[in-house]
């Protein structure tokens, strides 16, 4: 049940409510004094908010299974439009026949769409996998480059895929994965309103310390998964509930 609204009083016709507050002087021209943030963003409630998602998701990790900077990228490729479940059902046969960058740039197209097909999209998957170990293998010596910079330059590498890279293998924090489930509740949350993934990384970049970036997208998820899920949202099971004021919300204490 939501809670219910208080209906706000009625004024009296023809009359003002008294107050004892002064009255506000006018800022003098030029006054650049910042105002205390409030609402939605305020310091104290992106603290709760964090501070729940440690206690709900201790422990959370990336989802997607590896051995490696360069199994983590081609896994994370694979995971577009596609769950982690299934990516995780079909990468160790993959790197059982394909074990590193180099096996890999010399893999058929036909034989990589074979081992990927499930995950969906599987030819151009299988155009980015393979273009990523042969860019990996000629220009990288053989290694998942650790910069934001370099990383993005391979192909299948877009900004999402190398932030996972960075954050989970070098433990670097260039910006915050914003994947489907980190993309609906950080609008949900009202923690960001960007339209685009983009946007909303930008957002949470500016609201969110550094150090928990990481842990961040990793926690998000996994809240994606199990509890605030897209439709009907098991609101009574969600210890972030009191912090958030969601219209889809299903419960309210």
């Amino acid at each position: 049940m939501m809670a219910q609204m208080k209906t706000p009083a009625k004024k009296t016709a023809g009359k003002q409510a008294s107050t004892n507050k002064p009255a506000r002087k006018s800022p003098s021209p030029g006054a650049t004094r910042a105002l205390p943030q409030r609402g939605a963003l305020a310091a104290e409630r992106v603290t709760s908010i964090l501070k729940a998602l440690d206690e709900a998701y201790p422990d959370a990790v990336c989802a997607l299974d590896h051995r490696s900077p360069w199994e983590l990228l081609v896994a994370t490729i694979l995971s577009a439009q596609c769950t982690d479940v299934r990516v995780n059902m079909v990468t160790p046969e993959l790197f059982r026949r394909f074990p590193s960058p180099a096996a890999m740039a010399k893999a058929s197209l036909p034989e990589l769409e074979e081992l990927i097909r499930t995950t969906g999209f599987f030819r151009n998957k299988s155009k980015s996998i393979q273009g990523a170990a042969r860019k990996i293998t000629e220009e990288f010596g053989g290694k998942v480059p650790g910069t934001l910079a370099d990383l993005v330059t391979v192909p299948g590498a877009a900004r999402k895929t190398a932030n996972v890279v960075l954050g989970v293998c070098f433990g670097k924090a260039e910006g915050v994965v914003v994947d489907t489930h980190v993309f609906r509740i950080a609008r949900r949350l009202e923690l960001a309103k960007g339209d685009s993934p983009e946007k909303v990384e930008q957002e949470l970049m500016q609201i969110l310390p550094r150090d928990q970036w990481i842990a961040f997208s990793h926690q998000i998820i996994h809240h994606g998964r199990q509890v605030c899920i897209a439709r009907n949202p098991k609101c009574n099971l969600c210890n972030l509930e009191p912090l958030c004021r969601s219209k889809d919300k299903t419960w309210s204490s």
